[in-house]
């Protein structure tokens, strides 16, 4: 783990926080929603996590585990049985003082639980209500369960990922997950700014699907516009040519040199003026339709020398490349060590452990760690006692068996 790990500031700080005064509650499981409600925890917002009694998200692994403590820090936790009538009854007055609920449910679990929308608006009409699902709050996929990679196959992705004739490929990241997330705590903020305009808030909602469709970007296009179907291009820009991984001396490098100034300029460190003679290679078009053979005399020249020193040579002529890292390489690199991305949390049985900053600055703001990952109900009695329960009241609670420690 890089040693300038930052712990990020002290509680005292939260108030100043872009999002302090933000009462969220948290319903979510696995990682799409998570990932919104981590956007929002890590900017101030008072995250409280509601779960089950005894809950194991199998998603995010144990609780403890490396995943969990990225995912749920900055929050507090109250194990609350949504399905226990006392326990619903609490809930709803948590709702009342709430100013955002995301959640993850099914279409259908979300309204039998009575956590829906039209339910919770009726009696706090400023909350913004935010939701991702699988496939969307309705059409003929509404009810199904969605994950990452069913989203990846169903959107396109794996249609266009690796190389061809290797067969379809997912990518190595929870890409639906996490763009999911990252989109919904957009809506979420600009519901609320709307809210400051008409003093209610609105339900806000995307899915899986409907991320990953967005981000097929202009391979979209290309299909929408032209009628063209991508394929697969491994590690091949899909249209720009040359751009992608060249071999060296020692180990592969990614070079993007396919505008006609780059190209030229990278014609003159490789000291191949004879390239910009080639009829075929004269325009982007011919380029990319000759690719294969482009690439090959390319290859021929870039193993010549080792990456240190092309990178040095096309960096300083002014052309997009670099190594391609793997993920030891890529903490130990420079630049990410200046840009402190890695966050050090109090971890129970590890005592610190690493998670990744938020991607975000806001200059004259510093976020980070201002709690744990919470045990599982750690904070019941004095987020109960916030939203006006009585000491007897929440021991009824317990008596009931709808609160979990």
């Amino acid at each position: 783990m890089p040693d300038d790990a930052r712990p990020g500031p002290d509680a005292t700080q939260e108030t100043r926080l872009p999002l302090s005064g933000l009462r969220v509650l948290d319903l979510t499981l696995a990682r799409a929603g998570p990932t919104c409600v981590r956007h929002l925890a890590d900017w101030g917002a008072e995250v409280i996590r509601i779960e089950p009694p005894g809950s194991n998200d199998g998603f995010g692994g144990a609780r403890d585990g490396f995943d969990f403590s990225n995912l749920h820090r900055n929050k507090r936790s109250l194990a609350l049985d949504l399905k226990n009538p006392a326990g619903h009854a609490a809930f709803l007055r948590l709702a009342d003082t709430a100013d955002v609920l995301v959640e993850n449910m099914r279409v259908q679990v979300k309204h039998r639980l009575k956590v829906d929308y039209e339910t919770l608006a009726a009696r706090n009409p400023r909350l913004v209500h935010a939701s991702i699902s699988g496939f969307g709050q309705s059409g003929p996929y509404a009810a199904r369960g969605g994950v990452d990679q069913i989203a990846q196959g169903m959107g396109g992705l794996m249609s266009n990922t690796g190389e061809p004739g290797r067969g379809r490929m997912r990518v190595g990241i929870p890409i639906d997950d996490l763009t999911a997330g990252n989109l919904l705590a957009l809506g979420v903020m600009m519901a609320l700014y709307e809210r400051e305009k008409t003093g209610r808030g609105r339900w806000v909602h995307t899915s899986l699907l409907e991320a990953q469709v967005c981000m097929l970007d202009f391979q979209a296009t290309r299909f929408l516009q032209k009628g063209e179907v991508a394929g697969q291009a491994g590690n091949d820009h899909p249209v720009n040519t040359p751009m992608g991984v060249f071999p060296s001396a020692d180990k592969p490098i990614n070079i993007a040199a396919s505008s006609p100034k780059l190209w030229e300029v990278f014609c003159r460190v490789a000291e191949r003026l004879d390239w910009l003679e080639k009829p075929e290679w004269k325009t982007a078009e011919g380029r990319t339709k000759d690719r294969a053979a482009l690439n090959a005399a390319l290859s021929d020249v870039t193993r010549t020398r080792p990456s240190e020193w092309w990178i040095a040579r096309l960096e300083e002529a002014g052309i997009p490349c670099g190594p391609i890292n793997d993920i030891r390489e890529v903490f130990e690199g420079p630049q990410v060590r200046h840009l402190g991305m890695v966050w050090q949390v109090p971890h129970a049985t590890l005592g610190q452990a690493g998670v990744v900053r938020t991607p975000l600055t806001l200059e004259g703001h510093a976020p980070g760690i201002r709690r744990p990952v919470p045990a599982l109900g750690e904070h019941a009695d004095e987020i109960l006692a916030e939203a006006g329960l009585t000491t007897d009241e929440i021991a009824a609670l317990r008596e009931a068996k709808a609160l979990g420690e």
